[in-house]
């Protein structure tokens, strides 16, 4: 009877591993020295069973920061309402987010424009990234009308909440009036963040959002991972 090939008997172990939930969705496997010392074989080795499970995508590897277990995509509606937390717990994920920038400064055209605001006006700047079990889904940078919310920053700040930090300064509610799907390629920045291989597929969400009477309140753009989530726009959205 033939032997089974070493490197399958440790993409098999592995794969046991991952569907007994030893690594979840998302986390990291252990080095290659570190498998290599674990089965007894030489990188080559375990680098063919991770292959294999590659090619079987239980797996991706990220050049410089390991192998991965494939996680599975999480479904994000695009709707009228804006909530990324509510939105994540409902996919039954755990969300978490980052404040990487937040300052007030002059607006540029484009941004001014969007917000209805006269050319030059300031406005404060949001950028985050956002995260669903841990890994990175999200990197977003939005802007808002500066003489309007004069106590952004702060309130942002203490909430790290957008909409709690808007029901504080008086705005209880807002909309999203538009959002342009396309998709891009991750720059060296935004493959740093999101953690995946420069030149990933990303989905990019050019948005504006308005309040009750209709006025915009939030102009932004967001880059998602595309291997990570689904964006979903229900017919009752169109």
């Amino acid at each position: 009877m033939p032997r089974t090939p070493i490197w399958k008997a440790i993409a098999d172990t592995l794969s046991a591993e991952i569907a007994e939930g030893a690594y979840h969705p998302g986390t990291k496997l252990p080095t290659e020295a570190a498998l290599s010392q674990r089965f007894g074989v030489n990188r080559h080795t375990v680098r063919h069973a991770l292959s294999a499970m590659s090619d079987q995508g239980l797996v991706r590897s990220r050049r410089g920061a390991g192998v991965f277990v494939t996680a599975r995509p999480t479904e994000y509606p695009i709707g009228k309402r804006v909530r990324f937390t509510q939105n994540l717990t409902a996919a039954g994920r755990t969300p978490d987010r980052k404040i990487l920038q937040l300052e007030t400064r002059r607006g540029t055209e484009k941004e001014c424009a969007s917000l209805g605001l006269q050319k030059g006006a300031d406005i404060h700047l949001l950028r985050t990234l956002s995260y669903a079990d841990g890994a990175p889904m999200c990197l977003a940078t939005s802007v808002f009308p500066a003489e309007r919310l004069p106590g952004f920053l702060s309130a942002v700040t203490e909430t790290r909440s957008v909409t709690r930090a808007l029901r504080e300064l008086g705005e209880e509610d807002y909309f999203r009036a538009s959002s342009r799907l396309t998709a891009t390629l991750a720059d060296a920045s935004q493959a740093l963040h999101l953690e995946v291989e420069e030149g990933a597929p990303l989905l990019r969400s050019v948005n504006l959002n308005v309040d009750k009477s209709g006025a915009p309140i939030e102009y932004g753009r967001s880059f998602f991972a595309g291997e990570r989530v689904t964006l979903v726009v229900e017919a009752k959205n169109l």
